[in-house]
This record gives structure tokens, C-alpha cells and sequence, in this order.
């Protein structure tokens, strides 16, 4: 079998091809990053350069059928049930199991790649542009990267954006995350859509060897997200007070204005982006570990308290963070949840929470505000949500997906609590969801009167 290569060459390079085959530079472009040529164009090149249908190379050959590597692949992506996306790797060596999902958004990779509530997760981009913003220091919204991989469909482009300081490829390498190319995302993701969110092994070795049966049984033998806490894996292991606002074009982050109010923010894979959201609507943040208890919270004594997104499944984080809520809601202290922190709310009031087939992920997820008819874009990234028809009497719906009909906010009726299951601190709309917390400074401000 010749390679796409060996055919352009034949061919007489790129240009020539397009011309004699009668294609765009595009098609051709998607030959050498697929590593194979669409059957419907066999003709014309066997008739061109006198090759035969063994010389072809198509999307599927004898070779990777009988389980060998195919020509050009140096990473592989295996499924739980057998089925193997091969590729070619980039970022660091290594081998990463976890449950395969995937993101809409057209930007945003690095924020997405070092958002918690990705761990335990292996991230397939829709959006087949990815590298080319490049990577910086003030786009992380943790330390380090919480996703254990990420698939792309196209090679990973060079940075062309002013505020790159290094190249995605660089960036991972650091991290040591791995990732792989040239996979169909649309097939992937279409599988996720129809068949739910499978476990799987993203595989990229440095001495070029697949076991695929020990791989598919690696996969096999993870046990899932349903009835794992993750929330302790990515929290902090002290308590600190937040420092830094917003950031502002031709200014960077800008520094918040003079707090009004002293809130807790249980931190459950916090994103960094909400705690400056929050300094900016005037509040002075304390962050405290996912494990606090409610005498610790309470010690802060804190006008609010904040509830923050993760990941992992929140009926297990809820076997700790449930007393201690409950306790504050006792207090009377003003209560805000976000993605994780909304499930966990509801847990609280006695809700049950469900693992979803394949959740929501992305920047273009519109959710209606039931209270006003109002339509917001959001960013979103869960695998679970809250049982309505569990919400006890006094816990109203506040917000409703449009996608799924899923529920996105409550509000309780004799307590100062309310969340939503969206991040309202990113700006898909771009701005459709900041009021959120201004309801929360207007919810601690009647509790103080």
C-alpha cells in the first residue's frame, strides 16, 4: 500500500494533483491529515499513475483490520467495546483511561483543558481548530490541566494570537498530557450521541507498541464517573483568600472593587474565573477546601457562601459536603451553587441527582430563565443533573435546557438559596448570565437587614 504521500509525489506534488484530479487544495489537505484517500477517487488516480485498488490508501485496510498498526499512526484511541480510533500523537507520551466525552465549544481549549470538572475525562474537540490561540499563563483556570487527554481531528496548529507565550504542543508536553490527531471527531462524536459516553484508553507510546486486548481491557476495568468523588482530587489542601478581578482588553486583570461582602466559596474543582467574578460584584472570598465542615465555614462568618462546580459524581461528593450544607442553610446564610455546587444544593434539600447519557458540554447550550422568558447562550460542562420531579415542595425551577428539556436552576422559597447548573462566569453570550451574582450581593444584602 502506497502512502497518501507517495501518491501526491506521483502525482506530481499538491498543486499538480489538484489540478489533474480536478479537486481543491482542501480535499487534499484532508487526505494528508486522514492518511487515507476516499474511495470515490480511486479511479481517477489509478487511471492517472497506473497503480492498482492494493496500492490505495484507504480509511480501512487488511492491515488494520487484522489489529496492525496502520502506516503513519503513533497513537491510538480504544473503546471500552473494542473499537480503535487510531491517529497520530502529540503532547506527552503516556497512557490515559477515563470517560470519553465531548466539547462544542469553538474556543476556549486551554480554559476547558484546565477546568476540574474535566477530570477524570478525555476531551473530544468538535471544533477542528485547536492550537491555534496558542497557550498563556492567564488562561488557566487552575494550576494544572484537570482532563487526562484530548482528541482533535486536524494537526495541531501554530499559535497565531498576540497573547500566545507558547505552543499547545509545548504547553502539554509540560503537563504531561497527551493527545491525538487525524481521528474522525464526527464518527467519535457521534458515537458518544448516540451510544452515551464511553470509557476508553488514549494511548500514545514512546516505543510505538499497541496491545490492543490489554488496552480494551484496561478500558473495560475502569469502573466510570457514576459513584466516584473526584471533588477531593482537585480542591484545594488549604484554605486562602482569593486575590485578583476580571480581566480587561489593554488592561489584564484588573484589580476588584473595595469588598462589601465576606463569602466562602467551597471549592469543589472551583474554576478561577468565578472567584473573580465574584471579588468583581464586591465580595471578599475565602476558599475553603471541599472537605470543610459546617463549623468551619461558619467560623468565617461569612455573609455568603459559595458553592462551586467539580467534577465526579455528586451523590458521592455529597456524603461529606451534604451535612455541611445543610448546616449553613440552617444558619440562614445566603447560598449560591454553580454546576456541581447546583447538584449539591439540591441534595441538600432532599433532591436525587442522575447520571446523564452523554451531558453538556460547550459554549452554545440555551437555557430558558422561567421566571422572565428569557433566553441565555451558556457554557456548560456536566455529566450529571438535577431529578426534578425529586425537588421537595418549596424548591421551584428556575431555569430549563432547551436542548433536553434537563433541569438548569432552583430556588428555594423559605431560604436564601439558589443555583444553577451552567457557569455563568463565562461569556458564551457574551454576557447573558453575570447577573446571576448580583442576585447573590442583592441576596445578601436583605439578609443583613
Amino acid at each position: 500500500m502506497r502512502t497518501v504521500e507517495d501518491i501526491l509525489s506521483l502525482l506530481g506534488g499538491p498543486d499538480a494533483a489538484a489540478a489533474r484530479l480536478n479537486l481543491g487544495t482542501e480535499a487534499l489537505r484532508k487526505w494528508r491529515q486522514s492518511r487515507a484517500i476516499p474511495a470515490k477517487h480511486w479511479p481517477a488516480i489509478i487511471a492517472v499513475t497506473g497503480l492498482t485498488l492494493d496500492d490505495m490508501p484507504g480509511a480501512e485496510t487488511p492491515a488494520e483490520e487484522d489489529g496492525a498498526v496502520p502506516a503513519g499512526a503513533t497513537a491510538a484511541l480504544v473503546l471500552a467495546d473494542g473499537q480503535v480510533f487510531w491517529g497520530v500523537g502529540f503532547g506527552a507520551h503516556g497512557t490515559a483511561v477515563a470517560e470519553i466525552c465531548f466539547n462544542t465549544g469553538m474556543t476556549g481549549y486551554q480554559e476547558t483543558l484546565t477546568d476540574p470538572s474535566y477530570a477524570g475525562q478525555i476531551i473530544t474537540f468538535t471544533f477542528p481548530h485547536i492550537g491555534n490561540v496558542g497557550t498563556n499563563a492567564d488562561d488557566h483556570e487552575a494550576v494544572n490541566p484537570a482532563a487526562r487527554g484530548l482528541v482533535v481531528k486536524l494537526d495541531v496548529t501554530d499559535p497565531a494570537n498576540y497573547r500566545a507565550t507558547a505552543h499547545l504542543d509545548a504547553w502539554l508536553k509540560k503537563h504531561g498530557l497527551s493527545g491525538i490527531s487525524g481521528v474522525d471527531t464526527r464518527a467519535l462524536t457521534q458515537r458518544i450521541r448516540d451510544g452515551g459516553a464511553p470509557n476508553g484508553v488514549l494511548h500514545f507510546p514512546a516505543d510505538g507498541r499497541f496491545d490492543l486486548d490489554a488496552l480494551v481491557a484496561q478500558a473495560k476495568g475502569w469502573p466510570g464517573l457514576e459513584g466516584m468523588d473526584l471533588a477531593k482530587d482537585v480542591t484545594t489542601r488549604q484554605s486562602y483568600r482569593w486575590e485578583g478581578g476580571l480581566w480587561a482588553w489593554g488592561q489584564g486583570h484588573v484589580a476588584p472593587p473595595a469588598p462589601k461582602f465576606r463569602v466562602v466559596a467551597m471549592d469543589y474543582g472551583a474554576k478561577r474565573n468565578i472567584l473573580r467574578s465574584l471579588a468583581a460584584a464586591g465580595c471578599d472570598v475565602t476558599v475553603l477546601p471541599a472537605t470543610a465542615t459546617a463549623d468551619e465555614i461558619l467560623a468565617q462568618k461569612p455573609d455568603g457562601v459559595f458553592l462551586s462546580n467539580g467534577p465526579g459524581d455528586p451523590a458521592a461528593t455529597g456524603v461529606y459536603a451534604v451535612p455541611a450544607i445543610r448546616a449553613v442553610l440552617d444558619a440562614k446564610v445566603p447560598v449560591f451553587g454553580i454546576c456541581l455546587g447546583h447538584q449539591l444544593l439540591a441534595l441538600s434539600l432532599g433532591a436525587r441527582t442522575y447520571k446523564m447519557e452523554r451531558g453538556h458540554r460547550g459554549a452554545n447550550q440555551p437555557v430558558q430563565d422561567l421566571t422572565t422568558g428569557r433566553v441565555e447562550i451558556t457554557s456548560q460542562n456536566h455529566g450529571f443533573a438535577v431529578d426534578e420531579a425529586s425537588l421537595p415542595a418549596g424548591v421551584s425551577v428556575t431555569h430549563r435546557s432547551l436542548f433536553d428539556g434537563s433541569n438548569e436552576g432552583i430556588a428555594c422559597a423559605d431560604r436564601a438559596a439558589f443555583s444553577v447548573q451552567y457557569h455563568p462566569e463565562a461569556s458564551p453570550g457574551p454576557s447573558d448570565s453575570h447577573y446571576l451574582f448580583g442576585r447573590f450581593v442583592e441576596m445578601m444584602e436583605k439578609a443583613r437587614v
